[in-house]
């Protein structure tokens, strides 16, 4: 792999398509191998626009004016880190040989709309899913609970990134509200929601899945250790690695996300098993990290969803991996070697912004920084929400007597709790 200089005509252009707090760590994971980096993103001043080589401000669902930004400044690889893209756009500009998508543009578009990769695991793959319908109205949400999903159930949009628009119907009295939501938290304008059965789990996990290049060249999977995490309406509240499971269950998730990656990146579309593609074709085709999330019942496993790309539960491996999930993404995508080993047990814990405000500041971050073993992260996002990720806490280590992933993540909520977002005056 042959590396240029940023800013020269020998440069590897990258262009990210979202720059948040994820993106921003990706960022700085290719600017260490001398990658030029591109940031885009709906808002200006994002996370990853303060610390990227160029930084632009576009409407990225507008197809027209995301192939005019990719025309002018010609990236060498596209890598989309949000949902709110015309994917279809991103098809065609891989089609006509203008960039490459990371992982593919096939895979983009299946992982942004939850109908496309419910439909894929459940119906083609035949993997094992929560029950679900989709409704275009809520008068067919109702039906579709009635019919079959019953209550509790969850209802999302097919559109949405962490738990926005997501709610629990536990009977009739909560439909409404529920459509009324998912409709207010879509990516896009699309009125269009899932409803899935409640899976009674005992806990659910992300299996991160790094599709890269071995020393032979060819495309091989690996698997991190399982992250643990806990959701809140369906937004990430903390996670720790790892999770404690079965062996059954260990292979049968890696098992699951194996077939559900192999099969995103299949370079044919049509072709009915990912084998018929040529080794040449795949070094080329399809790397990257992959977020694939599963709830657990002892040995049972149930496929949830799959994102194309770094995953907000993954944060925990900052400090807790050889190389965490960003460095993995990064490497990945350039074709270099990887390491997933675990260093140590860590957890993560959010920090929220709790004021509606542009430009709050942090209180309490040297407090945070005395619990033992811990790091923070404050991702700058300029404009504060009440329930908005600003932050995360991370503690790795035990202290050799209690389960140190749970030992940890005591210490990483510690931390979180003690940094205090305060209105700027």
């Amino acid at each position: 792999m042959k590396i240029g200089t940023p800013l020269s005509e020998s440069a590897i252009r990258v262009m990210l398509l979202g720059s948040g707090e994820l993106g921003k760590e990706v960022i700085i994971a290719l600017q260490r191998y001398g990658v030029e980096v591109i940031a885009v993103d709906r808002y200006e001043n994002a996370p990853g626009h303060q610390v990227a080589h160029h930084a632009f401000t576009i409407d990225m669902t507008n197809g027209v004016e995301l192939r005019a930004l990719v025309e002018e400044l010609r990236p060498h690889l596209i890598v989309p880190e949000i949902e709110a893209i015309d994917t279809d756009m991103l098809a065609e500009i891989e089609a006509d040989g203008l960039a490459q998508i990371i992982p593919t543009a096939r895979a983009t578009q299946l992982t942004m709309n939850r109908e496309g990769i419910r439909r894929l695991a459940a119906e083609e793959l035949e993997i094992p899913t929560s029950r679900y319908a989709f409704a275009e109205s809520r008068n067919e949400l109702q039906m579709a609970i009635d019919g079959g999903v019953g209550y509790p159930c969850i209802v999302k949009p097919v559109m949405s990134s962490s738990g926005k628009g997501q709610s629990t119907v536990n009977g009739p009295e909560d439909v409404t509200a529920a459509w009324d939501y998912a409709l207010s938290g879509g990516r896009v304008a699309k009125t269009r929601v899932i409803v899935e059965e409640m899976i009674q789990f005992d806990y659910e996990i992300t299996q991160l899945t790094v599709r890269a290049l071995n020393a032979q060249g060819k495309v091989q999977t690996y698997f991190c250790d399982p992250i643990g995490h806990r959701q809140l309406n369906g937004d990430y509240v903390e996670s720790w690695q790892p999770q404690a499971m079965s062996e059954k269950a260990l292979a049968r998730s890696r098992q699951i996300a194996k077939v559900v990656t192999d099969n995103l990146c299949r370079v044919d579309a049509n072709s009915p098993d990912n084998n018929t593609t040529s080794t040449h074709s795949m070094a080329l085709n399809g790397r990257g990290l992959f977020g694939v999330e599963l709830f657990i019942k002892g040995d049972q496993v149930w496929f949830s969803e799959v994102s194309p790309r770094p995953h907000d539960t993954g944060m925990v491996t900052m400090v807790t991996q050889a190389q965490n999930e960003f460095e993995l993404h990064a490497r990945a995508i350039l074709g270099l070697p990887v390491d997933i080993r675990l260093r140590e047990p860590g957890a993560s814990a959010v920090i929220y912004g709790g004021h509606e405000q542009t430009g709050i500041a942090f209180d309490g971050v040297d407090e945070a920084l005395r619990v033992h073993q811990t790091e923070l992260r404050l991702f700058g996002k300029p404009e504060a929400f009440e329930r908005r990720r600003m932050g995360v806490a991370l503690a790795y280590g035990g202290d050799g007597i209690t389960n140190s992933a749970n030992d940890a993540l005591q210490r990483a909520k510690q931390a979180a709790a003690l940094v205090k977002p305060t209105p700027h005056t």
